[in-house]
């Protein structure tokens, strides 16, 4: 069995042995890295290239959230899920919509942490739900505002096939030239795209648009084809 390959990134040693004894006893899971700052967890994460990278926020030299950017660059297949002590609507959004998978409290760190890693490693979104139903109403500017679910679903509706593809696709954090990969199509054509189904949702930003998949349940799917 192909296991998920996973890099731990915080700055708590005692925290991340106790991170690792947990996950490699896991029969599908295997830690084949650490960090123990920012800069670090950038290094390791373009060297390891890992399935799942789990991300503190508050680490030396460049926080999690800095870090975040510079790893999907780095490694671009890699599915972050952030690992935190802070619930916080304002870090929840900020990792959202820099690309994170998933968004764990560090005091839940136990069924729910490999509930999480499994989900991302699937393609998934993994949110508590609070997370999600405070992502899906914190407050947003006029032009991002996402709608009233029933309105959600109507405009969703307008999509056509292919558009609501690269939008889940772009929900779930995918590049353009990852999901141009996964759609056989060109990266040109998943701006296209892109672009078009942004104009139709009346959306701005990533954070709106996660806003707005939570709203009309696509991320409540898992993505097969993702392994």
């Amino acid at each position: 069995m192909s296991k998920i390959r996973i890099l731990v990134a915080d700055d708590h040693a005692v925290l991340q042995a106790g991170l690792e004894a947990m996950l490699n006893a896991e029969p599908d899971m295997l830690v084949v890295g650490s960090a123990g700052d920012g800069h670090a967890a950038v290094r390791q994460a373009a060297l390891l290239q890992p399935d799942v990278i789990l991300l503190d926020i508050n680490m030396p030299g460049l926080n999690g959230l800095e870090a975040l950017e510079q790893i999907r660059s780095q490694a671009p297949k890699s599915r972050i899920l952030i690992l935190t002590m802070h619930d916080d609507a304002q870090y929840l959004r900020q990792a959202m919509a820099g690309g994170a998978s998933g968004y764990v409290l560090k005091q839940s760190a136990g069924k729910e942490l490999l509930m999480a890693i499994r989900t991302v490693w699937q393609g998934g979104v993994y949110l508590h739900p609070n997370h999600a139903r405070a992502l899906a109403t914190s407050p947003q500017s006029a032009t991002s505002a996402a709608p009233q679910p029933s309105e959600a679903v109507k405009r969703f509706q307008l999509l056509s096939e292919r558009e609501a593809e690269v939008f889940r696709l772009v929900a779930l954090g995918y590049r353009n030239s990852e999901i141009a990969d996964r759609l056989s199509l060109s990266v040109k054509t998943v701006e296209t795209y892109k672009s078009r189904m942004m104009d139709k949702l009346g959306l701005q930003t990533r954070t709106a648009l996660v806003r707005f998949a939570l709203e009309v349940g696509v991320l409540q799917k898992t993505d097969a084809a993702g392994h």
